[in-house]
């Protein structure tokens, strides 16, 4: 494989996993969480931990169990995120148990995490309040280890999923909370969802809601809404329901805008923003 196609951008580099939607969550949105999955056979049918963020943001660890922890919010090289998140599994699986991987150096035949990966697990998300998960569990918990995940644990913004609303997480920002909902479907698609329910005034979650915005994350969607300072995660589940029939009404809908709707289109796309 040339390094021109490790250079090529790849804006969906977690299409064809599964769980993709909170793969994105976990890289762009969640402070703290985990996911379990596994290595192919080719690759060893070996336990993986996939991690937001590890310890001095290395991109792998092998465990001293000989299972790999990977940190999907670390910095990679090359154009395409699966394959440098694969590179650093491959890295880690050719480390003595108990060693970090500090950089990732991508092969000719650096493998994809849809290649690495056995895909028939479940890629069930676990966000976590602390980063506890750092902790190798046969390693000797010294003073400067707990003091460094306590440090860690300071910065944590509250996140937690939402109840009846998957692959939406609401946080605790300080002055505000937010709502933040990764979607699979096109961008213009969830831009004309938002303007059918702003021209009627529904593009709110609740009393005191406010759509403020989207912006674009690997590839998806992911409008954001302000909420009322204790507002909570269970105020948005309060409302999940009836707000998830209307807004999944209104992303199917393929009648043309009205004026007002069109009108109402021109403040939403000007709050765009694309994250790369």
């Amino acid at each position: 494989m040339s390094s021109a196609s490790h250079d090529a951008l790849v804006l969906r580099p977690f299409e064809g996993l599964p769980n993709e939607r909170d793969l994105v969550a976990m890289r762009q949105l969640i402070p703290a969480a985990t996911m379990a999955a596994k290595t192919t056979a080719e690759y060893g049918s070996v336990d993986v931990e996939l991690a937001t963020i590890l310890p001095m943001a290395w991109p792998a660890v092998r465990r001293t169990d000989g299972s790999v922890t990977v940190g999907i919010q670390a910095g990679f090289p090359g154009g395409d995120l699966s394959r440098g998140l694969g590179q650093a599994i491959k890295q880690a699986l050719a480390l003595e148990p108990g060693n970090p991987v500090t950089a990732v150096t991508l092969d000719d035949d650096a493998p994809r995490l849809q290649e690495i990966l056995d895909l028939d697990g479940d890629f069930e998300i676990s966000v976590e309040d602390t980063f506890e998960f750092w902790l190798d569990p046969r390693a000797e918990r010294t003073a400067e280890i707990e003091s460094s995940i306590q440090q860690a644990n300071d910065s944590i913004m509250p996140t937690r999923p939402v109840e009846g609303l998957p692959h939406a997480y609401w946080v605790d920002a300080g002055p505000k909370e937010h709502l933040r909902w990764v979607l699979d479907a096109a961008e213009e698609t969830v831009i004309d969802a938002v303007t059918r329910l702003h021209a009627r005034r529904e593009s709110g979650i609740g009393e005191g809601t406010k759509y403020v915005g989207s912006f674009r994350a690997e590839g998806l969607s992911v409008p954001v809404w302000d909420l009322p300072k204790g507002f909570g995660a269970e105020g948005v589940e309060a409302e999940a329901e009836a707000f998830r029939t209307r807004f999944e009404q209104a992303l199917t809908t393929e009648e043309p805008l009205t004026a007002l709707e069109r009108r109402a289109r021109g403040g939403i796309v000007a709050r765009q923003v694309t994250l790369r």
